[in-house]
């Protein structure tokens, strides 16, 4: 049995705008389609990020210092583009700044989001969960997928909202308690990126000098997957979304040409760790659930 579409409710907490995009758009695009409610909170604007639209390289971190505002615009966008409504800046616009990469000057800036006190972050994040009441929650491993300190720093906010939110007696002026009934984290299975590398390289791409699956940080072993969501009919969808987030991803770009040539798996089909809570029914083949809420009644 599983829990009815119209109450169905996902949140997805994520680092930057287009990290939604790239790590579960198809997924969001298929529960919203579905009539699952479909939350994103996004920690920052993604200031540091490098700009790849010619003629908006003024918008730049080290010169007009306003990459931000164009990025929720692109967010906005892309949203859309799924079929998202709900979607949220954590504290609201620019409460939190990117940090950039680790050991960078933007890294050492007293409002990035990597210094964050904790408890304040959670705080913000706690009323979002018992406001929304998701039975599902996505977000990054302890290592931010490949160590970006935003990445980390939403898995622990997100990690610590959700312990607070479930607590009755935890700041009852931000709600009701909620519990959460299942924790995912993103993932990418070895055979899967692997089988990417190497039809990549059939097309005559190096795959960016990649030797070997094993040299990629975000690579986890498949039996450490849970879940592989089937959004394939969503991929148009989820490219749209790439395009929104112009500034972030050159979607006709040579890499993406060479990608689209594999064919839809190559970003229909979105992976999750499960880190809490019970798994539901598997598919048989792969030993991996194809729907988030399953096993939730």
């Amino acid at each position: 049995m599983s829990t009815p579409l119209a109450s169905r409710r996902l949140l997805l907490v994520h680092a930057h705008p287009d990290d939604e995009t790239i790590n579960n758009g198809a997924t969001m695009a298929r529960y919203a389609a579905e009539g699952a409610l479909v939350t994103l909170v996004t920690a920052t604007l993604g200031e540091e990020g490098e700009i790849l639209e010619p003629g908006l390289e003024h918008l730049a971190a080290d010169a007009e210092d306003r990459l931000g505002e164009h990025r929720a615009g692109e967010l906005a966008a892309a949203m859309t583009a799924l079929g998202v409504s709900d979607h949220r800046l954590l504290g609201g616009p620019g409460r939190f700044r990117d940090s950039g990469m680790m050991g960078t000057p933007a890294n050492d800036r007293p409002d990035c989001f990597w210094r964050v006190d904790l408890r304040e972050a959670a705080d913000l994040l706690v009323p979002v969960v018992r406001e929304v009441r998701p039975q599902v929650v996505v977000t990054y491993d302890e290592n931010g997928g490949y160590g970006h300190p935003d990445h980390i720093q939403a898995h622990r906010v997100a990690t610590y909202a959700l312990a607070l939110a479930a607590v009755a007696s935890y700041r009852p002026d931000l709600g009701p308690a909620w519990q959460v009934s299942k924790v995912y984290w993103n993932a990418m299975p070895r055979s899967f990126v692997a089988e990417g590398i190497e039809a990549m390289k059939q097309q005559g791409s190096d795959f960016f000098g990649v030797e070997s699956v094993d040299d990629l940080p975000f690579v986890v072993p498949d039996e450490a997957v849970s879940a592989a969501v089937d959004g394939t009919a969503f991929v148009p969808a989820k490219l749209d979304a790439m395009r929104a987030h112009a500034t972030q991803i050159a979607v006709d770009g040579p890499f993406f040409a060479l990608s689209n040539q594999i064919g839809l798996q190559a970003w229909g089909r979105e992976f999750y760790r499960l880190a809490a809570g019970t798994p539901g029914p598997v598919d048989p083949q792969t030993g991996w659930e194809t729907d988030l809420f399953a096993g939730l009644g």
